[in-house]
C-alpha cells in the first residue's frame, strides 16, 4: 500500500491563466523480501530509476535514515532503506555465523535483485558504510556510486574493543539486563524521530544481539587496504573528529585510498542528524553528478 508522504500544491504563477497542477506526491512504501530463508524489511521513498540504497549503524534500524531519505526523495531520487539481518523489523536468527560484513553485502545485492535494479548508489553509516565497501569489492558492476559515512577501519579497532565486548558479555551472560532495557523502552516518549531511533536501538533481544555482535566484531570488519585501494567506484566519504569508534583518520585514509573518492568533513558526529542541510546538499549534489554521468534525468 502506498502512503502519501507530502503533497505540494503549486500556487498560481504570475500572468498564468489558471493554477499550476499539483506536484506529484512523494510516496513511502514499506516492504519485505526473503533472502537465504529470512525476511528482510525495507522502506522505499520516492520513485524513479535513480536508486539509492542506505543501510544503518550497528544495532540500529533503517529509521535512522528516514529524514535523509525523505530529503533525497524530494530531490527526485528513489531511496530504499534496509534493515539488515538481526536489526529492526528483519528476522533475527540467533546463530552468530549468519552475521558478517560479507553476508550483509549479499543482503544489499539481494535487495537490488528484488527491486529489479541493475545498479544503484549504495551507502550507509558505520556498519552500513563498511557494508557498502564490501558491495564495492564484491560487485562493482552493480554500483553507480558509494556513500560512506563514518567508516570503521584500522584506527577504530582499540575503541571498538572497549565499546562493544561489554555489550556482547551482557547479551550472552546476563540476558535479563538486555530484556529489561528493552521493556523500559516503552517508557521513552517518542516525540520525535530521534527518540524513536533511540527506543528502537535499545529494544534488543539477548540471543540475536549477542549473535550479531559476535559475528560482526570477530569477523572481517572491512575489506583490507589492498582491496580498498582497488575500489574505483566514485564515492563520497564523510568523516568527522571527536569520535573514537569512527575516527577521522579512518575516513580520511579511506578517501585517499580510493582513487575516485571525494571527502567531506562533517562538523560533528551528529551533524547529518541534527543540522543536516549542508551535508544533505553535498550528498544530493554527489548523487545528481553520478546519475547525470550515467545518463539519467533527475526530476526537479
Amino acid at each position: 500500500m502506498n502512503l502519501p508522504v507530502d503533497e505540494l500544491t503549486a500556487g498560481p504563477s504570475l500572468g498564468a491563466a489558471r493554477p499550476q497542477p499539483p506536484a506529484p506526491p512523494r510516496f513511502e512504501l514499506a516492504g519485505s523480501f526473503h533472502h537465504d530463508g529470512f525476511r528482510l524489511a525495507y522502506t522505499e521513498y520516492g520513485d524513479g530509476d535513480a536508486l539509492v540504497v542506505l543501510t544503518h549503524g550497528l544495532l540500529m534500524t533503517r529509521r535512522m535514515h528516514r529524514p535523509l531519505a525523505r530529503s533525497l526523495a524530494d530531490r527526485g531520487f528513489r531511496v530504499v532503506t534496509l534493515d539488515l539481518l538481526g536489526h529492526g523489523e528483519s528476522d533475527r536468527p540467533s546463530e552468530s555465523w549468519r552475521y558478517s560484513m560479507t553476508a550483509c553485502a549479499s543482503q544489499v545485492l539481494a535487495l537490488l535483485d528484488h527491486l529489479g535494479a541493475d545498479k544503484a548508489v549504495v551507502g550507509g553509516t558505520s556498519l552500513g558504510a563498511n557494508v557498502a565497501l564490501e558491495v564495492a569489492v564484491r560487485a562493482p558492476n552493480r554500483l553507480h556510486g558509494l556513500l560512506v559515512e563514518m567508516p570503521v577501519l584500522d584506527n577504530a579497532v582499540f575503541a571498538g574493543l572497549l565499546a562493544f565486548p561489554p555489550l556482547l558479555f551482557a547479551a550472552r551472560f546476563t540476558p535479563p539486563v538486555i530484556s529489561g532495557v528493552a521493556t523500559l523502552t516503552r517508557l521513552i516518549p517518542q516525540r520525535n524521530q530521534w527518540m524513536a531511533v533511540l527506543a528502537e536501538t535499545l529494544r534488543q533481544e539477548p540471543a540475536p544481539m549477542a549473535a550479531v555482535l559476535h559475528g560482526i566484531l570477530f569477523g572481517r570488519i572491512a575489506p583490507p587496504r589492498s582491496l580498498r585501494q582497488e575500489i574505483t567506484t566514485p564515492a563520497l566519504v564523510i568523516g568527522h573528529s571527536n569520535d573514537p569508534v569512527h575516527p577521522f583518520g579512518d575516513a580520511d585514509t579511506l578517501a585517499n585510498d580510493m582513487p575516485e573518492a571525494e571527502f567531506v568533513r562533517a562538523r560533528s558526529p551528529v551533524e547529518l542528524r541534527f543540522d543536516p542541510a549542508r551535508l544533505t546538499e553535498a550528498i544530493g549534489d554527489f548523487l545528481a553528478d553520478r546519475y547525470s554521468a550515467a545518463g539519467f534525468r533527475i526530476p526537479a
